[in-house]
């Protein structure tokens, strides 16, 4: 996240500005565009009465136990969103509808009340369980869905519901058969299943109740910016320092060694795919760490004390143990 002081003269106007003050609809904005593929991907399943109401809020959400489904205002507005990309990280159009399906899971479990029954406590277990922001999943478990980056389906039965809904959702998931002999499997054969005998049945639950809807979003733009720093730990010391001194040094025998930034700017693209692939996350969020990195040794004069060779290979390491403790300290993305 830049600092306010080096964005753009007009991008830093809005930043006094209160969230409430702004506006914002989803009708006739961009926003608009993704409910209406939502809902064409849902009347292409069937889904006919099912139309989750979506609002504006700060984050992306969906309220406990309440059909409602929360979008970020950001999204609303291009002049937002781009103040969004320059502090943070904008969403891409398939990131946006990837948390449209995955909220409107949530929607649709309380629409339906469906994590009441019996068949869905057995499949994805107790609904009431404490929600744990810090969690440790089992990497490549074949349990689980895959879709949100971290494995997000074992965070709590709720998201694995919500996850599990997604991917059967998306039209272009091939669920069929990338799932097959998979026990994750079952989960989606239940939600096949399900929507055949929910597709005609309107939900039971209608309630409207949002929550931090924009009307009462007092906060100005930067506060919001402040305030999702400080949740989120952006201006924490980074967190890898002293590991990354085992890797490098700024001691004078390596002096003539080959500076750390330069060498990981060259091996930055090989090290971001393979470290995405075995820890199933974005290269997005793997880049955004290795700039940190990058420009912490460039900051600090690091230099190799190995070879290229034997340098690479665990900075493979020491990148994917990074990535994997980024991903599930709650640092990477809102709560969904």
């Amino acid at each position: 996240m830049v600092k306010f002081e080096s964005l753009d003269p007009e991008i830093r106007g809005v930043l006094g500005k209160k969230v409430s003050e702004l506006g914002l609809k989803v009708e006739g904005s961009p926003v608009e565009g993704y409910v209406r593929e939502l809902y064409k991907e849902l009347e292409r399943r069937g889904l006919s009465k099912f139309r989750p109401v979506c609002y504006l809020t700060d984050e992306w959400g969906c309220p406990d136990q309440q059909p409602v489904l929360g979008i970020p205002f950001y999204l609303a507005d291009p002049k937002l969103a781009k103040l969004e990309k320059a502090v943070d990280a904008l969403e891409n159009e398939r990131q946006i509808m990837m948390y449209m399906r995955h909220e409107a899971g949530h929607v649709f479990n309380y629409a339906y009340r469906l994590y009441t029954t019996p068949e869905w406590r057995r499949l994805f277990g107790p609904f009431f369980r404490p929600y744990r922001d810090d969690y440790r999943p089992v990497p490549f478990s074949r349990n689980y869905v895959r879709h949100i980056e971290g494995w997000y389906a074992q965070k709590h039965p709720d998201e694995d519901f919500a996850e599990t809904f997604a991917v059967w959702l998306d039209p272009k998931s091939m669920w069929e058969t990338r799932y097959a002999g998979w026990p994750a499997r079952r989960k989606l054969d239940y939600m096949e299943r399900l929507m055949r005998e929910l597709a005609r049945r309107r939900p039971p639950v209608k309630s409207k109740r949002t929550v931090d809807p924009l009307a009462r979003l007092k906060k100005t733009i930067g506060e919001h910016y402040r305030r999702k720093r400080e949740h989120y730990g952006l201006d924490h010391p980074d967190f890898y320092d002293s590991d990354l001194r085992r890797l490098f040094s700024d001691a004078p025998q390596y002096a003539k060694n080959p500076p750390a930034a330069r060498f990981l700017r060259r091996i930055r693209r090989e090290v971001r795919s393979t470290v995405a692939s075995f820890t199933d996350s974005y290269q997005y969020t793997i880049d955004q760490l290795l700039e940190r990195i990058i420009e912490t040794c460039r900051e600090q004069n690091l230099r190799l004390m190995e070879s290229e060779e034997t340098t690479k290979s665990d900075f493979m390491i020491f990148l994917t143990v990074q990535t994997m403790n980024y991903l599930h300290s709650g640092r990477h993305r809102v709560a969904l």
